[in-house]
């Protein structure tokens, strides 16, 4: 499922092209995707949508406190990608309500590891769904770059 919501989201959210929802099934079921796939990303990023839009009218400031993780969390997400989540917030590129949203997310992919490529998309789907433009930049750059992201 997860390359199935990385196809959609490279050609058809990062484009801001929306196809029906049957014409898009049809399109990704003739890409070579599984049906079972493609219905499984409709509902991830159905999710993804409603929680970014209450995500999105927080107004509260953020919370100081500390996020201990579950041991579901820590079973299914490597360190690497809670640790890329942890940098993403203490840099303010995300606050906590969206660091919960990603980590719902990357909770629901079906694979039983979720490694720091699932969590980077997964921050890039949600700062775009978010209009977050700037974020989304950084968080793209860092998702790319072998190098540590640098402030300025």
């Amino acid at each position: 499922m997860f390359e199935v919501l990385v196809y959609m989201f490279e050609n058809y959210v990062e484009a801001n092209i929306k196809p029906d929802h049957n014409t898009l099934a049809q399109e990704l079921f003739e890409a070579g995707f599984d049906s079972n796939d493609i219905n499984g990303a409709f509902e991830w990023f159905n999710s993804l949508e409603t929680m970014a839009d209450a995500t999105g009218k927080e107004t509260f400031p953020d919370s100081f406190a500390t996020r201990i993780y579950s041991a579901e969390e820590t079973n299914k997400i490597d360190i690497e990608g809670l640790s890329f989540l942890m940098f993403l917030k203490q840099s303010n590129i995300i606050n906590s309500a969206l660091h919960e949203v990603i980590l719902d997310r990357a909770m629901a992919l079906p694979q039983e590891e979720v490694g720091i490529d699932e969590i980077r998309w997964t921050v890039l789907m949600a700062l775009r769904k978010l209009g977050r433009t700037q974020d989304f930049l950084f968080a793209e750059d860092a998702m790319f770059s072998d190098e540590a992201p640098t402030f300025h």
